[in-house]
């Protein structure tokens, strides 16, 4: 028997129409309104009626996977935001000061630390300035669950259920991020690695043989990776830091807990992202051309790296259009989860859309653990929301819908595992596909959308906010709250 999986819900209010709890009121509100000058002011009702059959119209009809008002103010935003230039970055050939040098847009704050390990090396730390929130990542190795037992890819599921839920008891912890990027390698890296790797002291057979292997590969391989952010925020550790040095300290010790604790959930622990290996990771994302120089630091040790600034990692070029994000020698598209898998999936259900391709591609999911002490309270609220809609549509339509009955009997699942000891996690999706050439764009974007149905999810464009997306896919510890409310599981 094939296990599955499931139970994600999107977060739901008792509003109506999928508004919010104050947008519903303010449309009950209008409609009593109407209803009291209806009886009173008959004349000043036919003048209201307009009006309200307008706001029931910008309030109701769904476009794009939002209401229309809220499509509208975005593109009013948009627009307002292209007028002031706010759309387009150029870095400067000479500044006056070294901190002109930033990346653009939302990661603007951002800037880079080392910090020691306390095992003789080094890691990176992402500082945002604005927030104080700081961001590390561990780079691990996932298994396959293609060649493993399935007794085992139940384990490792579980044991990430778990790891996940703990995160609930860990208050500084803002949010995790899991990525696994995959770029296309030329044959010449893989020559380049077999050859670095070879003994010159082993047997001749055994060289040739290594050799002839890589001469009859494939001249065009992949690269994929997987990467773990943890963006933690200071302020809320038991003690709170006094300055910059015992965050980072404090924030080493919470990592040697979670990498010990990522060994039973079917990944191997590569070791911490290293400054120089953050900066080649934000560089080859906005300028596909440089990764021939900088792939080799993705997978070096300190020893072997040189020496790379944060400026390294600045873009020369950089605009937000509405559809897509042009930087230095690339073009991307991103796209954000609208809807989680509406049946329960096996373990291979994101294999088609991580699959590596003839451009690079990132898929980022977003975990924001909820606070165990409030879990129990978001869980009866949701309970509470998916009762109201159902019952109110038995005494308007007189039967419940499908989706409604669903949504309830997944409601109460979660309020019932949750006594039970289980965590309360929001869960989102981000994809982002960059090509190094525009002609290959609608290709690569007909692409992930097809795999992202095959995966039976719903991904929808970031319009207007493709600059945002595309930064939630670096490990540099982004995540806007608009991009958060898309599910609970």
């Amino acid at each position: 028997m094939v296990r599955t999986y499931g139970g994600w819900r999107r977060r739901r209010s008792i509003g109506l129409f999928g508004l919010g709890l104050t947008a519903t009121l303010i449309l009950l509100g209008g409609l009593v309104v109407l209803m009291l000058a209806g009886m009173f002011a008959p004349g000043l009702a036919l003048y209201l009626l307009p009006v309200m059959a307008v706001a029931f119209v910008f309030a109701a009809v769904p476009v794009q996977g939002e209401s229309l008002l809220s499509f509208l103010l975005t593109r009013l935003r948009w627009w307002w935001a292209k007028m002031l230039g706010h759309t387009r970055y150029r870095a400067g050939v000479m500044v006056e000061h070294p901190r002109a040098f930033q990346l653009p847009g939302i990661l603007a704050p951002v800037t880079l630390l080392s910090c020691e390990d306390g095992k003789g090396g080094r890691f990176g730390l992402a500082w945002n300035r604005r927030l104080g929130h700081m961001t590390a990542t561990v780079l691990v190795s996932s298994n396959s669950v293609w060649l493993a037992e399935p007794a085992d890819v139940d384990t490792w599921v579980a044991s990430w259920h778990q790891w996940l839920a703990s995160l609930g008891y860990m208050p500084w912890v803002q949010w995790v991020t899991v990525t696994v990027e995959s770029r296309p390698d030329p044959g010449s890296a893989l020559r380049t690695n077999v050859e670095a790797d070879i003994d010159p002291q082993s047997p001749e057979a055994a060289r040739k043989i290594m050799r002839d292997l890589v001469l009859n590969a494939p001249t065009v391989s992949a690269q994929v990776e997987t990467r773990i952010s943890i963006t933690y925020d200071p302020r809320k550790f038991p003690v709170a830091p006094k300055d910059r040095m015992q965050a980072a300290v404090e924030i080493s010790g919470y990592l040697n807990q979670i990498e010990t604790s990522l060994a039973t959930t079917g990944v191997s622990v590569l070791g911490r992202a290293t400054p120089e290996q953050l900066v080649a990771m934000v560089r080859t994302a906005y300028d596909p051309t440089a990764l021939n120089d900088l792939s080799s630091l993705l997978h070096s040790t300190p020893e072997d790296i040189g020496t790379l600034d944060w400026t390294d990692a600045t873009p020369v070029e950089a605009e937000a259009h509405h559809d897509r994000y042009t930087h230095d020698s690339g073009t991307s598209v991103s796209w954000i989860w609208q809807e989680a898998p509406r049946t329960h999936v096996t373990s291979t259900v994101l294999a088609e859309l991580l699959s590596p391709t003839r451009w690079a591609k990132r898929t980022t999911l977003l975990f924001r653990p909820w606070p165990a002490a409030a879990a129990a309270r978001a869980l009866e609220s949701q309970n509470s929301a998916a009762q109201y809609k159902s019952e109110l549509s038995w005494r308007v339509r007189h039967r419940v819908s499908a989706r409604d009955s669903q949504d309830l009997a997944y409601a109460r699942q979660a309020a019932q595992e949750e006594t039970r000891g289980a965590g309360l996690v929001q869960v989102s999706l981000y994809t982002t596909a960059t090509v190094d050439d525009e002609q290959r764009l609608k290709q690569a974007v007909a692409h992930t959308e097809s795999a992202a149905e095959t995966s039976r999810i719903r991904l929808r464009r970031a319009w207007g906010s493709q600059d945002v997306a595309f930064a939630t896919t670096l490990p540099l510890g982004v995540c806007p709250p608009f991009l958060v409310q898309r599910g609970m599981g």
